[in-house]
């Protein structure tokens, strides 16, 4: 038996989860999810928990019997609190700005680069400090949908990777970026 997948969900006051035709609902105070369950996972809609079990032990429904609980935790954390990312732009002249839905970002680029991010992922630009010598702007991502977070924050780190000599780039805030040495004379 799947040792995530066995483990019940408790399930937090203001949140309501419904169970209907295959289909999870849960809602919350900062909005509402849905989740297809799979075939061969069971879902059981407790007081207060919430539980998933499988019909048989084929690998297909025994990978899948992990992945819907915690697909349904991560569901169930996002609208009673929510998910964040911090990602820092550092560098000399680099900065972020948020206009709107769009997050423009001065990399270095002969142009500015624009992403626009869907109706509920939110970006705020929280701040500059210095880190390493190098100016620091941070970007907060955040939204109740766990996957969407991560994913939105991904693309922008995508645009302009740290680079391992002078530590220049876009990185998540928890991110370690091994440093090289240069070319000595």
């Amino acid at each position: 038996m799947s040792r995530v997948g066995r483990r019940p969900i408790a399930v937090p006051s203001g949140v309501e989860v419904s169970l209907e035709a295959g289909t999870l609902t849960v809602k919350g105070p900062r909005g509402e999810l849905s989740l297809a369950i799979p075939e061969g996972i069971s879902a059981e809609v407790g007081d207060r928990a919430l539980s998933f079990a499988r019909e048989n032990d084929r690998p297909p429904v025994r990978a899948l019997h992990g992945l819907t609980r915690a697909l349904a935790n991560n569901m169930v954390i996002g609208v009673s609190q929510g998910f964040e990312k911090q990602i820092e732009v550092r560098g000399t002249g680099y900065r972020a700005s948020v206009a709107g839905r769009k997050l423009s970002l001065k990399l270095g680029f002969s142009h500015e680069v624009e992403i626009e991010f869907p109706a509920d992922v939110k970006v705020n630009v929280t701040g500059t400090t210095t880190r390493d010598q190098l100016p620091t702007t941070i970007v907060s991502i955040s939204g109740i949908n766990k996957e969407k977070v991560g994913h939105w924050a991904d693309q922008v780190r995508r645009i302009f990777p740290p680079e391992s000599y002078k530590g220049k780039g876009i990185r998540y805030a928890d991110e370690y970026v091994r440093r090289k040495a240069g070319k000595t004379g």
